[in-house]
């Protein structure tokens, strides 16, 4: 595979699209303000991200947010949402565009969109735009992390050490462990649960791997039975009491690290991207993916 994916680009540039969000999120616009019941929708990475969101937004005392995959979104008036922020990359995903469809002229939206002319931007209230971190590559890495950048800048976050970290991260050495590993496992709690979502899914996506993804707290409950030697289990976030024992007496490589754990999401990306070589994949087509999926499907009746 190319030394010059798009996929290797991409997430290369995520410390100068995050510096350029935080800017956007800092100055404030549509999205939600303090004490609005919020619902966040998306599919995929995008539902991560929203899961993430959702966590410090009210880690933060901004008010309820409840983050739904856009295919299971619960946004019946019961619900009192105050507004709906969906994210997309593409603008063209079918069960986002239906969401934006269903609740129009009922519930306020706000669409974080890659490429603002799409569907999704005329379906909204309001978008934010952010087309200098949309992608080539099938696989989404710098969208994503922007979009939480954003969001993490308007809740009043500083987010210049996350962006520190980020390029302390693309400058960090792939541990081989990690490219031959069987198996990953990652694990967040609150906030970066989301991350450790996303982390499994990139593993899939780009390089076919093994991955599973669980709250850090859930994981002795079932999950752990899987680690095992040459198996990886990499922990977003804080570590819960006398987990990395816990794993060390499995023979599995615990792993975890002291920067923003936005930004060591970059090195998982890395890591996949490696692996994908390794095996003789490309990222930027990975099998049975597109970068969007629009599905034709009969409106609702």
């Amino acid at each position: 595979m190319s030394e010059t994916s798009y996929m290797e680009q991409e997430l290369r540039s995520q410390p100068e699209t995050w510096q350029e969000a935080a800017r956007i999120g800092a100055a404030g616009g549509p999205l939600p303000e303090p004490g609005q019941r919020v619902a966040v929708v998306g599919c995929g990475t995008s539902w991560f991200m929203a899961q993430s969101y959702a966590a410090l937004r009210e880690s933060a005392g901004a008010g309820v947010t409840d983050p739904f995959a856009a295919s299971e979104a619960f946004l019946g008036s019961a619900r009192g949402y105050d507004a709906v922020v969906a994210i997309t990359r593409s603008g063209t995903t079918t069960e986002v565009l239906r969401i934006l469809e269903a609740v129009k002229g009922r519930i306020p939206t706000v669409t974080i969109i890659g490429d603002p002319g799409t569907p999704a931007t005329d379906l909204s209230d309001a978008t934010v735009a952010l087309p200098f971190a949309d992608e080539r590559s099938v696989v989404q890495t710098r969208f994503a992390t922007t979009a939480l950048t954003l969001l993490r800048a308007h809740l009043g976050e500083d987010v210049s050490t996350a962006v520190h970290d980020a390029r302390e991260a693309l400058a960090a050495p792939v541990a081989q462990e990690w490219v031959d590993a069987e198996q990953f496992s990652f694990l967040g709690t609150g906030w970066t649960f989301g991350l450790a979502n996303e982390a499994a899914l990139k593993m899939r996506e780009a390089s076919q791997s093994w991955t599973e993804s669980y709250p850090a707290m859930e994981y002795r409950h079932g999950p752990i039975a899987i680690a095992a030697p040459g198996r990886v289990t990499w922990l977003f976030g804080e570590p819960p009491e006398d987990l990395e024992a816990d794993v060390a007496r499995t023979g599995a490589h615990f792993v975890r690290h002291d920067r923003d754990p936005l930004a060591d999401l970059v090195l998982v990306q890395r890591v996949a991207l490696e692996r994908a070589r390794a095996r003789g994949l490309n990222p930027d087509s990975p099998r049975s993916l597109t970068r969007s999926v629009m599905l034709e499907i009969p409106a609702a009746r």
